[in-house]
């Protein structure tokens, strides 16, 4: 089991983003995952984005990112987050599928399987892995979305999946580990991130059991990304030191 721990969180100002992009390799981990404004102001120039922050280990190793996929335009901003990406390093882009879950049905979810599946491999092409992160209230929100969405797709997909601990106890998926062992061949990466009170907490701090969630990343034998995604609004550098601790502590390491 080889994991790279990566950390990703919003930022509201420039000194937090400064703290966020100068600590993370201090504090222990091996890549950030940026959310959509602290690389969009670059996108059009990725020279820029390096110059600003130059090429340390894993600054940009993912990028998080949304939208439809149902039109022509959303597709090209995706083609055009690929290029981008392609010149910063990237290995992983996150997609947020930005379709109201109450507004489709199983029928939709299964069409939308090929169409991530056509712009996966246009991500392979360029050395990149395409992965649907799933949210409450999009379309792979309630435990048999995931099963219509993938039964559409082989194992060796060009889609991957980012398991999203909070997200799905937010949407009323209790057993994490199951969908973890279940979709084992999938999963290219993991947010992890706590949830109480309706409201996402630093790891550790909220009400999720996370034994079976690490035992279960343990015994698929998963080799990849594993980031802290802290939206709780805390202080950053107290919220890498933990989350790090935590994610290492429960995965044994």
């Amino acid at each position: 089991m080889s994991i790279k721990y990566a950390f990703s969180r919003p930022t509201a100002a420039p000194d937090e983003e400064y703290t966020m992009i100068k600590g993370y390799l201090q504090a222990g981990y091996d890549g950030l995952q940026l959310k959509w404004s602290q690389y969009t102001p670059y996108i059009k120039e990725p020279e820029r984005f390096i110059e600003r922050w130059g090429q340390p280990p894993g600054i940009a190793s993912a990028l998080i990112t949304g939208g439809t996929l149902l039109d022509d335009e959303s597709k090209a901003q995706l083609r055009e987050l690929f290029r981008f990406a392609e010149k910063v390093g990237t290995e992983l882009i996150i997609y947020c599928h930005s379709v109201s879950r109450r507004s489709i049905t199983s029928d939709h979810i299964a069409r939308y399987a090929g169409i991530f599946e056509e712009m996966g491999k246009e991500a392979q092409q360029r050395g990149l892995r395409l992965s649907l992160h799933h949210h409450y209230d999009q379309p792979l929100m309630y435990r048999n979305d995931f099963d219509v969405f993938f039964d559409q797709l082989q194992a060796d997909s060009a889609v991957g999946l980012t398991v999203d601990t909070a997200h799905l106890v937010k949407s009323g998926i209790e057993d994490v580990a199951e969908v973890i062992r279940t979709f084992a061949p999938f999963i290219t990466n993991f947010h992890m991130k706590d949830f109480a009170d309706n409201d996402y907490r630093i790891l550790g701090r909220g009400n999720i059991d996370f034994t079976p969630i690490f035992e279960a990343v343990r015994k698929i034998e998963y080799s990849g990304w594993i980031s802290a995604d802290e939206e709780s609004g805390g202080e950053i550098a107290r919220g890498m030191q933990e989350c790090i601790d935590f994610m290492k502590s429960g995965l044994g390491e």
